[in-house]
């Protein structure tokens, strides 16, 4: 099974820009910049092995501040690509950046401008597409923790300066005591601009952050949503209203949302009626890919190959992707899974 997922054409829907930084990533740009972070592998390794959510939180901004340039942010964005396309065969991605944490008009020696920024990520995308056949688009979000500036400073950067590839507006950051509804006037606009919403709800907090994110931000996807759990109304008008959750099943046991892969709620979205999606959402940080979390919503749900391939196909449906990705994405899909073995669209 792990053989077919690991040839399965793939959307990615909910991963992060700084949080896919590998080790071998970190470690160039640590070398680039000396400081906090180490740039041993080893000691990287060691370095991302969290004890809480707020920890994680901590080690994650200690990486967002080795990324001071942009050609630091071309880098990392290319490699990303290469590392999604040649070892997850992910043909689309939406990946999710948050640009407030590496543009910093205060701090000019350790930011950047936004149309440096933009153009940085819009080389990288544009150089992936053509060289790797990867489709990239991003999601700007705000980090919660940083408040009001944050959304009104994201918010101008998304709609002055997003670049061709922008397509979503999100939030994440920690949920514990940042209001959602702070956030609206922002995510309003950002929708009046044609943009997506799609926040992070629910991951470590309750039910009633997923409710917000729908009532106040106009959420059309969900970051997460693990607490929908909690909540049978929720899970009900979830998949009544074909609101999808972006499920990141390592990463919710990495930070203690949930307190092991058996006792995931994944199993319970899906016999509600709710449309999930499998995603990575930091994969390096918690020692994932999106190949194994497939492989552990095979076994947390029971799939044969044919099921895998429809968990696949609910990604790109899920997707915001062009409408001719999206239908060269699932005739991919339909291909390799009719493929004999040995054939030539099997790996």
């Amino acid at each position: 099974m792990s053989d077919f997922v690991a040839g399965l054409p793939k959307a990615e829907l909910h991963v992060h820009h700084v949080g896919s930084a590998s080790p071998r990533m970190v470690s160039e740009l640590a070398a680039r910049h000396p400081g906090t972070v180490p740039s041993d592998p080893d000691e990287l390794r060691r370095f991302f092995e969290f004890h809480d959510f707020a920890h994680f939180i901590e080690v994650y901004l200690a990486v967002v501040d080795l990324i001071r340039t942009p050609d630091d942010i071309r880098y990392l964005t290319y490699e990303v690509a290469r590392e999604l396309a040649t070892t997850q065969m992910v043909r689309y991605v939406e990946l999710t950046c948050t640009p407030y944490t590496s543009v910093l008009p205060h701090d000019p020696d350790r930011g950047m401008t936004i149309e440096a920024y933009t153009e940085a990520i819009e080389d990288a995308r544009l150089a992936a597409e053509r060289e790797l056949g990867i489709v990239m688009r991003w999601i700007y979000d705000i980090p919660g923790e940083a408040g009001v500036p944050a959304a009104e400073e994201t918010l101008r950067f998304a709609l002055d300066h997003g670049g061709d590839g922008l397509i979503g507006f999100g939030l994440g950051g920690p949920e514990i005591g940042v209001d959602r509804a702070q956030f609206k006037p922002y995510f309003d606009a950002a929708r009046a601009a044609g943009l997506r919403s799609v926040p992070h709800a629910g991951e470590t907090t309750g039910p009633e952050t997923i409710w917000a994110a729908l009532r106040d931000l106009g959420a059309e996807r969900i970051g997460h949503g693990t607490s929908a759990a909690q909540d049978p109304e929720l899970l009900a008008h979830l998949a009544d209203a074909g609101i999808p959750l972006e499920v990141c099943p390592s990463s919710n046991v990495a930070t203690r949302a949930v307190a092991s892969l058996d006792e995931h709620p994944l199993p319970l979205f899906v016999d509600a009626g709710v449309t999930v999606t499998i995603n990575s959402d930091d994969p390096p940080m918690f020692n994932t890919t999106l190949n194994q979390e497939y492989d552990v919503a095979a076994r947390l749900l029971d799939l044969d190959e044919a099921g895998i391939a429809e968990l696949a196909r609910a990604g790109v449906r899920a997707s915001w992707a062009p409408d001719d990705v999206r239908t060269r994405l699932l005739s991919e899909i339909d291909a390799y899974v009719v493929a004999p073995a040995g054939g030539a669209e099997r790996p």
